[in-house]
């Protein structure tokens, strides 16, 4: 069993990252600003705001992993403040010898290999590209930080979020840097399985320092 702490654990992917976690018996601590709407049995809630590095700090003591399912809106929508808060947290996380999981988004990965990224063609909608190249940006940040960070980085697949939760299957497929489709082109994934994968990797570490994409 692992202590497990989900930053953003009352949103989409944190709220299933914590009950999936939960479900299979981790400890599990769900951090967010806001209270939970729906509890769920076995994961133990805290509000506060990591932008603040003592209450970052004291959350991670005693454990394992930690998951940043965080989202650059609203009061982190500011690019250097969300690479701020990341970069603090990687820093905790190696002082105190946890685990960090970084949740991004699809906009950073390759449509093909050498490129270009997802969000930088000329389909993606160019209102939502903001956020896309943020978590890029963070990915960048861990690929150069210390070797002393024992990270990973998991982009969804592209039609991910709770626009279209889905149904779990049970099953999921693994990338790396490139964007996963099916034979009709579509690139899905639901709630359930994203956690189920999150939780595959925290209980066996396939992804040392690396970004992967999981994907029907």
């Amino acid at each position: 069993m692992a202590r497990i702490i989900i930053l953003g654990g009352t949103g989409y992917a944190g709220g299933h990252l914590a009950a999936e976690a939960a479900r299979r018996g981790h400890e599990v601590l769900a951090v967010s600003r806001t209270a939970a709407g729906k509890p769920v049995d076995g994961v133990e809630y805290r509000q506060g705001d990591v932008r603040e590095e003592d209450f970052l700090a004291s959350i991670l003591e005693g454990a394992d992993v930690v998951v940043s399912a965080l989202s650059p809106r609203g009061d982190m929508a500011d690019k250097e403040v969300f690479r701020g808060v990341q970069s603090s947290l990687a820093r905790l996380a190696a002082e105190k010898g946890v685990r960090l999981g970084v949740i991004g988004g699809a906009g950073s990965l390759l449509v093909a290999e050498g490129g270009p990224k997802l969000v930088d063609t000329p389909e993606f909608p160019a209102e939502f590209a903001e956020e896309p190249r943020v978590l890029d940006a963070v990915l960048q940040d861990l690929r150069e930080s210390d070797e002393g960070v024992e990270w990973f980085f998991l982009s969804p697949a592209g039609g991910f979020g709770s626009f279209a939760p889905g149904e779990a299957k049970g099953a999921y497929r693994v990338g790396g840097d490139v964007l996963l489709t099916d034979e009709d082109g579509e690139s899905f994934i639901s709630g359930a399985d994203l956690a189920l994968a999150l939780v595959d990797e925290i209980e066996e570490p396939a992804h040392q320092r690396t970004r992967f994409t999981v994907a029907y």
